[in-house]
């Protein structure tokens, strides 16, 4: 799917595909961008942490200007296991932030999380919390953890950047927020 340009910037087009619809070139652009956006802070698990769901993609001609990617995951909170919609690798090539693409890639992937997912939720990276509360994201206040094999494991390092938007889920935003196991980060 094709969305309308960002921002009306003539040239620059969002697309919204699958990880299995995506080519390997643009599978590969994508990660270069990221590793580009998170200044070579970005590794083999956390790529793997994009893929298997969809990508919001911003085009400037033939070149790959930004990122985002949706997967599902389960998240636990108040004694149900809620579908979440878990925002990852959100990065727009240096050169071209400032100009709506960013939240051009989120319009299109908070539009899949209210319509398929109970709550939608994200890891936010230093300094970008602000452009998601901006768009109603909420903060998660209380303590986070992780369903590991060997049980819940607190994860105090991300009680300050994990975001919530609220979808049919009644949330407690004080209450426990407990993510499903994977390698790499947690959150």
């Amino acid at each position: 799917m094709t969305l309308p340009p960002t921002r009306g910037t003539p040239g620059i087009r969002v697309a919204v595909a699958h990880t299995a619809d995506l080519d390997t070139a643009a599978l590969g652009a994508a990660r270069a961008l990221l590793v580009e956006a998170f200044d070579g802070d970005l590794d083999d698990t956390d790529w793997e942490h994009s893929l298997g769901g969809m990508h919001a993609l911003v085009w400037e001609g033939t070149d790959l200007i930004g990122h985002a990617a949706l997967v599902r995951r389960r998240v636990l909170h108040t004694g149900r296991a809620l579908r979440t919609g878990y925002v990852e690798g959100v990065g727009v090539r240096a050169d071209r932030r400032g100009h709506g693409h960013g939240a051009a890639m989120m319009d299109a992937l908070e539009g899949l999380v209210c319509r398929a997912y109970d709550l939608g939720a994200l890891a936010a990276a230093d300094g970008a919390g602000g452009f998601y509360a901006a768009r109603g994201w909420r903060p998660w206040r209380g303590p986070t953890s992780v369903l590991t094999p060997s049980g819940v494991v607190r994860t105090p390092e991300d009680d300050d950047c994990v975001y919530v938007l609220p979808v049919t889920a009644p949330l407690d935003l004080a209450g426990d927020l407990v993510c499903d196991w994977r390698d790499g980060d947690a959150w």
